[in-house]
């Protein structure tokens, strides 16, 4: 920690040069060869015993939400190797690499160290905070004075609670904290996440979640934009079995850029971005059309004659369907003219090639999947795109099919203790005002499982607050978060976050965001530091993997979901409102001991005991109903997850979540949850199209459609269309500080070691007499960055391609070209990418093409 004592205070506070010289020196820490590294990694040995006390310990990896369980080697008290955890049935004992570079950030030097206060009132990227170091107790307090303001004028819906990236201990202070406070404004980071991704899913078949896939028997992999051997989900399951799968399996990728998954893949379809719904419908055609959708989950015409012949309509009285709903009606409003040839214009891909994949997809099923990911459903006309490529999975029979693509297994956990009872008149009265993203809205569905407003616009909250609508927010922290770093339009919150009176951000390291808050409080690292469980699936089996603290930290940082609430509901209490810190003394309690906790360490160990207990406490009713029966917290901590019986296919037919029952290619469910936020505005279905940047009318509304790419600027002036893809060493934007993620950067296809690279065919860069290596700036309607131009073959002509991670420029010394003066590695995509959504779903458009782009020499 720092001791306040050796820091020289002056009326400015604490100069960003100052404390970066100050806090450099805290741990023990050493520069070798410009890159700071912890003195234990180079310290003298000769004076240490022979053998060091080494041991495993069972953690969860959060570097994507696969959320992998991983073995930690605890080596003298530091963590110094990760593995996959062999009790996993998941991801079969193995990891990727995102694990590793853990070990780099927890102990990061630029990781913030202690509680800082700023001490500069203005606000802004130009702005020195002037952070002085401060105590818990006094952050605590100055936050709580704040909130109590809040209280005191009847304002507490002012109060607003930003969630990033989060266990699911997350509840406690994304839920039970601003509810019990008064204010309805818990606002998670998940539409800039793939909340589109899962809009094709529930309104064809009422599953709105993340799905799973049976690589181990499947016959066909046809990716939409997922790159599963990088990113998306279910990295270690897929770099392990994808051998396997590439023995017996056809895989085809639709992505404009060569990735990791396209350069091992049968067929790569070089899709121009946000046409993925035009491929998707042609693909539907063909396979209709040359009579290959499946029988038995479909059903058949009554006399066995294929009547879907191009251009022509078919009577729905002489098609018997059996699972699904509505495919003559999808035929005869959609379908019967989306020739490959008709797509081939609108997309780009060869018509041979669509009939050709669209053939091989439907003969391999039912052992086939469609996988559907944020790349194709992401963009602002996306939600039918992902509908469209989706319904392929109901068109063969895939869905809930062996060797297809199958929902998830039930993982047991107790939900957050009722508060009710700790809301007062205030809270219960102004908790139900409107949310502050303005979800809801006639221009912002968010049908989140068929609920008018029931998702997010993460995105949109910036300008809710810049625009006080629906009201002006006043007091706001954020865990977890870097949303004026990880949102597109980022200069919209970096001037929000630099309007808020109040801002406090929870965080492991000083990035973006940071640099606008007022207190600024130190996270304990999720892997190694915090007590928390996480659910997910892979491989056909759902699970439950622990967190939990195996080393003293080196800094004085506190568990953010947990330990954080405690601590400010205590500070509450002493001025006054207790009602936050009874409800977790009291409605929390050990579930072997009955004991209530007492601190804010008791309370994290606690509550995560709570959540947990199915999955080990043999007297709760759902003890080794779903999976494994552990025996008890003491077997659950050592092996550190709980594996769920293995999926069984097939038992959905027939019961789909949907309205009907029925896989609906009509969907009468998306019709219902029209039509209700329809009926909320006064207003038809078509207005609300129309609000939401479609362009159907009429029946099209209810059924998988072709939307031409809605993008940003005159393509006389910005010729290129940009996008953008994900990195296989990015733990979800944190790794830029890292020195091995720059040395290892061309991990990913097309990409430079300690560089940020715009990728462009040569074809272009001829056209536009640019060259190899020459450092460029990338303008859009929005913004420009300046990287350098990097000639490559495995990018789509007329298209611009960049990963995302780099252009961090307060992040630490490493993710920065120079820290101390603000001057990024590389450029941030958010930048030059507009605030633009897919709005039924709420989701932050960030793919698809939204943005286009002209290429300068620097």
């Amino acid at each position: 920690m720092i001791n306040q004592n050796d820091i020289t205070m002056t009326g400015k506070g604490l100069s960003r040069r100052s404390f970066l010289k100050r806090t450099s020196c805290v741990g023990g820490l050493a520069i070798i060869g410009g890159s700071p590294l912890l003195t234990f990694f180079t310290e003298d040995t000769s004076a240490q015993p022979a053998a060091l006390l080494a041991r495993w310990v069972a953690s969860t990896c959060q570097g994507c939400t696969s959320w992998c369980p991983v073995v930690v080697k605890v080596v003298d008290g530091r963590v110094v190797h990760l593995a996959g955890n062999p009790e996993s049935k998941a991801n079969h004992g193995k990891i990727c690499p995102r694990p590793n570079l853990a070990l780099q950030q927890v102990y990061d030097p630029d990781r913030l160290k202690t509680p800082m206060r700023r001490t500069n009132p203005r606000k802004g990227r130009d702005e020195d905070p002037q952070f002085v170091p401060i105590s818990w107790n006094e952050a605590m307090g100055l936050i709580a004075d704040k909130m109590m303001e809040l209280r005191e004028n009847e304002e507490t819906h002012k109060f607003v609670f930003f969630r990033g990236r989060y266990s699911y201990n997350r509840d406690i202070i994304y839920s039970s904290v601003p509810k019990i406070f008064g204010s309805p404004n818990g606002i998670s980071h998940s539409a800039i996440c793939a909340e589109a991704e899962k809009f094709g899913a529930y309104y064809t078949e009422g599953y709105w979640d993340y799905r799973d896939y049976d690589l181990e028997h499947t016959r066909y992999v046809l990716c939409w934009g997922a790159d599963p051997l990088s990113s998306n989900r279910q990295v270690p399951h897929a770099i392990n079995i994808w051998g396997h799968v590439r023995d017996r399996a056809e895989i085809a990728v639709i992505d404009p850029r060569l990735s990791a998954t396209a350069a091992k893949a049968n067929e790569w379809l070089p899709v121009l971005p946000g046409e993925d719904g035009a491929l998707a419908v042609a693909m539907a055609h063909v396979i209709l059309r040359e009579g290959l959708w499946s029988r038995e989950f479909v059903g058949n015409f009554a006399d066995g004659t294929n009547r879907f012949l191009p251009g022509q309509t078919v009577d729905e009285q002489t098609f018997e369907e059996i699972h699904t709903n509505g495919v003559v009606r999808w035929w005869n409003l959609e379908l019967k003219d989306r020739t490959p040839e008709w797509a081939e214009t609108q997309c780009g891909i060869p018509a041979d090639q669509i009939h050709r994949v669209a053939t091989g997809f439907a003969k391999a099923a039912p052992a086939a999947i469609s996988w559907v990911s944020p790349g194709a459903s992401m963009q602002a006309r996306g939600g039918y795109a992902a509908l469209a490529a989706h319904a392929l999975n109901g068109l063969v029979g895939s869905a809930d099919s062996q060797g297809g693509t199958v929902q998830k297994t039930k993982v047991p956990a107790d939900a957050l203790p009722d508060f009710s009872a700790y809301q007062d008149d205030l809270a219960k009265k102004l908790s139900k005002k409107p949310k502050m993203d303005r979800r809801g809205s006639l221009s912002f569905p968010a049908l989140n499982a068929g609920k008018s407003g029931g998702g997010v616009v993460t995105n949109n909250a910036a300008d809710s607050i810049l625009n006080e609508d629906p009201y002006e927010i006043k007091v706001a922290i954020a865990n977890w978060a870097n949303f004026a770093f990880s949102c597109s339009g980022s200069d919209r919150w970096e001037r929000a976050l630099s309007k808020l009176p109040f801002f406090v951000h929870i965080t492991t390291n000083p990035s973006e965001t940071s640099h606008f808050a007022d207190i600024v409080l130190p996270a304990a690292h999720q892997l190694f530091e915090k007590w928390s469980f996480l659910k997910s699936k892979q491989n056909l089996h759902g699970y439950a993997s622990l967190t939990q603290p195996m080393i003293e930290p080196l800094w004085d940082v506190r568990q953010d979901e947990t330990e954080v609430p405690w601590l400010l509901a205590e500070a509450l209490a002493e001025r006054g409102f207790d009602n936050m810190l009874r409800y977790f003394q009291e409605a929390f309690a050990d579930p072997e001991t009955g004991q209530h906790p007492r601190t804010s360490a008791e309370f994290a160990l606690t509550s995560t005991k709570m959540f947990t207990s199915p999955c080990w406490h043999s007297a709760h009713k759902d003890y080794g109903k779903y999976g494994d029966a552990l025996n008890g917290w003491d077997d659950f901590v050592k092996k550190g997850v709980w594996n769920s019986h293995r999926f069984e296919t097939g038992k959905t037919w027939g019961k789909f979540g949907t309205v009907t029952g029925r896989f609906e290619f009509y969907s009468e469910t998306l019709k219902k949850a029209l039509q209700g936020h329809a009926d909320k505005h006064g207003v038809g279905i078509d207005d609300v199209l129309a609000a939401t940047n479609y362009t159907a009318t009429g029946e099209l509304a209810f059924l998988p459609h072709f939307e031409p790419a809605l993008r940003w600027g005159d393509p006389s002036e910005f010729p290129l269309i940009f996008f953008e893809h994900r990195s296989r060493l990015n733990r979800e934007g944190r790794s830029a500080n890292c020195t091995w993620y720059q040395a290892h950067k061309d991990a990913d296809p097309g990409d430079e070691n300690w560089d940020d690279v715009l990728k462009m065919n040569p074809v272009d860069a001829e056209r536009l007499n640019l060259t190899d290596r020459a450092m460029v700036r990338v303008v859009s309607t929005t913004g420009e960055i300046t990287v350098r131009l990097k000639l490559w073959e495995g990018v789509r002509p007329g298209t611009v391609a960049k990963c995302y991670g780099q252009g961090h420029w307060a992040y630490g010394r490493v993710a920065a070209t120079d820290f101390q003066r603000r001057i990024p590695r590389g450029g941030n995509n958010n930048v030059i990418l507009p605030a633009e959504y897919e709005r039924l779903s709420g989701s932050t458009a960030r793919h698809g093409g939204v943005a286009r782009v002209k290429v300068i020499a620097a």
